[in-house]
């Protein structure tokens, strides 16, 4: 076993979903300890048991402020400063601009990229402190496309929080704390098989070049490469993982 990163303390958001239960594993695997953070108690605590000794629930509506900073103050008290923060959490919306409410769109904004923002800012002051840190954002393709099948207000949260990534990375990269995005297309989750139908589901294989949707397995791998202490050059990139739906 490789604990290339044994000693990090991991925070991983969005972690009782399937893109997030796949990082923490593999974060674990490589040795770290994570704070698992989710809004959805009962679930959270099912994969924090699922995932052993190396995960630790913290359940937390990263929409509001006091919140997060609730949230990072308990991870330190528990396991210690924040090495790896992934800003995981997401919501969908499918809905195009003119049936777009007010609420939606506010609620997908808090989600996809104010919870970010908050999270980062909790824990950079640790990460400076040490000299080393990775935050790692799932943007997403709907930034680049302006949304295949998404929505207005998905798009450009994911646009919003890739402009945060480069925000971030200018800031930070001097103090040795690295600030990725990854930008997935079509991860096997309930965003595909739940709430695309199945004709969507067939068109979009179409357009895909490698024929299939992405593993979550494949998407935590990425999350797992660019933590990597060999990865300290690699700062404000955007990595896509979209098996050929796009090239840029």
């Amino acid at each position: 076993m490789d604990l290339i990163l044994q000693d990090k303390v991991a925070l991983v958001t969005g972690a009782a979903g399937p893109m997030g239960e796949a990082v923490v594993k593999k974060l674990i695997s490589l040795g770290c300890t994570v704070a698992m953070v989710d809004i959805n108690a009962e679930g959270l605590r099912k994969k924090a048991d699922e995932c052993g000794a190396g995960a630790l629930p913290f359940v937390a509506d990263i929409r509001e402020f006091a919140a997060v900073k609730e949230t990072c103050a308990e991870v330190e008290r528990k396991l210690g400063g924040v090495d790896i923060l992934v800003n995981n959490a997401g919501i969908l919306s499918n809905n195009k601009v003119l049936k777009t409410a007010p609420e939606e769109w506010k609620n997908v904004m808090s989600i996809n990229l104010d919870g970010a923002f908050y999270f980062s800012q909790q824990v950079v002051p640790y990460m400076r402190s040490k000299g080393w840190g990775r935050i790692i954002n799932t943007c997403s393709l709907a930034s680049k496309t302006g949304g295949i099948t998404a929505g207005t207000a998905y798009a450009t949260s994911k646009g919003a929080l890739t402009s945060l990534t480069f925000s971030l990375a200018r800031e930070l990269a001097g103090e040795g704390i690295t600030v990725n995005g990854i930008s997935p297309a079509y991860v096997k989750t309930p965003m595909i098989t739940e709430q695309l139908s199945e004709q969507q589901r067939q068109e979009l294989l179409k357009q895909i070049p490698v024929g299939r949707f992405c593993e979550t397995e494949e998407f935590a791998h990425v999350v797992s490469f660019l933590a990597h202490p060999l990865s300290g050059f690699i700062t404000g990139e955007i990595i896509d993982i979209n098996g050929g739906l796009l090239f840029d």
